[in-house]
């Protein structure tokens, strides 16, 4: 498959799933954690307490795996992404565009003035963060069992 046809797959891919599943490893050990996330490019953002076994993690080694799939009851169905890269906390106008991102894609935190309160008390004690992927791989079964390509990272986004 061509890179191009491959990174609009994966561009779709990232749009219409929520969920992904981080990979981290600290003082403690290995970590894996679901977290809500919005994306520009190949970029992922997440909101997160800094508290949280898999941020305490980034702050101690910033590097991670993450996951991104949809649940199937069949092997043939099974697409999703693989990811492996870095995580850094946000501040200042970079924390301000994830929240406008994140608040596109989730609009309960895009509105907060309409949010229940319990909510924006929730928002308040969290943290922004980037994924900048360094490697990334879309896994397709209906192409063949454990079918996975590498795209190229320095394409740009087709579709978001």
């Amino acid at each position: 498959m061509n890179q191009e046809n491959l990174a609009a797959r994966v561009a779709q891919h990232l749009q219409s799933c929520h969920v992904a599943t981080l990979a981290t490893t600290g003082a403690q050990g290995v970590w894996a954690a679901a977290v809500f996330y919005a994306h520009d490019g190949w970029d992922l953002y997440f909101l997160s307490s800094p508290t949280s076994r898999h941020c305490i993690n980034l702050t101690e080694n910033d590097q991670m795996a993450a996951t991104i799939q949809a649940d199937h009851a069949d092997w043939p169905g099974i697409k999703g992404v693989q990811l492996e890269g870095r995580v850094r906390e946000l501040a200042g106008e970079a924390e301000s565009r994830a929240r406008h991102l994140y608040g596109e894609k989730f609009p309960v935190v895009g509105k907060l003035a309409q949010a229940p309160a319990a909510i924006v008390k929730a928002l308040a004690k969290v943290r922004w963060y980037q994924i900048k992927p360094q490697r990334l791989f879309y896994i397709d079964n209906s192409l063949g069992f454990g079918h996975r390509e590498e795209l190229n990272l320095t394409l740009p986004v087709v579709a978001r």
